[in-house]
């Protein structure tokens, strides 16, 4: 299991969400759901060099951001910033945001029917901290929040969709393949250039505008309804969990009991600036 995190600079207040794996599309939903939480979108975010982000570190420093990441900036107009390699102290707050979710929201790891149920603990979890004292301020985490709202970014009135896109070509037997699964589309679109878009909870197979499969709840995959009535393979749609706050790096908790799946996270700093 995997955690998203993102916390702001003023108020330390924090967001948190989990996801079974780290993967590009666990990365995109975690700032979605984040800035849903918040209500708007920081103006800049720290980072440490998260693969998920940076797809290139060049030898005069400069990071090529990957497309994906790419795209997410584009969308909410925050600005990426990144911490010097193997310089932690940059993102010190982000570091003690870490060590307070593993110790007072993973301990003991928690039990939940499902990650929706679980999430939404987690969430319940967050509002409550703003209740609660940080360091030394005489003010909550909720009262500072305040001031860290009045500096956000309003949230773009489009969507985002917070997926891994990947362009595929359909086989002679109507096959897609998407992340070392062959999966069935209806016949007529064989030999055709398709779109294959991978959410935490869904992946979808889209030619031009058309969706023309998707995966069910339990990825058994399904061709759509107004193209034909037929399961097909398996399509597997990774998660992530991530933390923000304007530094991103990957944290793996100590050993977890036999009975319970290790807590693994990566964090990301928002900061104003």
């Amino acid at each position: 299991m995997h955690v998203f995190c993102m916390d702001l600079p003023h108020s330390d207040a924090p967001f948190v969400k989990a996801y079974p794996a780290e993967t590009t599309e666990a990365f995109l939903d975690g700032h979605v759901s984040a800035f849903a939480f918040f209500g708007g979108v920081p103006l800049s975010i720290l980072y440490d060099n998260t693969k998920l982000a940076v797809a290139r570190i060049l030898g005069d420093g400069q990071r090529t951001r990957t497309r994906a990441f790419t795209e997410l900036i584009s969308h909410y107009l925050f600005r990426g910033r990144f911490g010097r390699l193997g310089k932690g102290n940059d993102k010190g707050k982000v570091e003690g945001l870490v060590k307070y979710t593993q110790r007072r929201f993973m301990t003991p790891l928690p039990h939940a029917a499902s990650f929706d149920a679980l999430n939404a603990a987690l969430e319940a979890r967050c509002l409550a901290r703003q209740d609660e004292h940080s360091g030394r301020h005489e003010e909550t985490i909720g009262e500072r929040l305040l001031r860290d709202l009045a500096a956000l970014r309003v949230l773009p009135a489009g969507p985002f969709e917070p997926c891994e896109k990947k362009p595929a070509r359909v086989s002679s037997t109507a096959l897609v393949r998407y992340r070392m699964n062959d999966d069935s589309v209806p016949a007529t679109y064989a030999f055709r250039d398709v779109l294959v878009k991978g959410f935490v909870d869904r992946v979808l197979v889209v030619a031009g505008a058309e969706v023309i499969a998707r995966s069910a709840g339990n990825r058994s995959f399904m061709i759509e309804e107004n193209v034909a009535r037929q399961p097909c393979g398996t399509l597997w749609a990774s998660f992530i969990f991530i933390r923000g706050r304007g530094s991103a790096r990957a944290v793996r908790l100590p050993p977890a009991p036999r009975t319970r799946s290790t807590v693994c996270r990566a964090p990301l700093r928002v900061g104003h600036g």
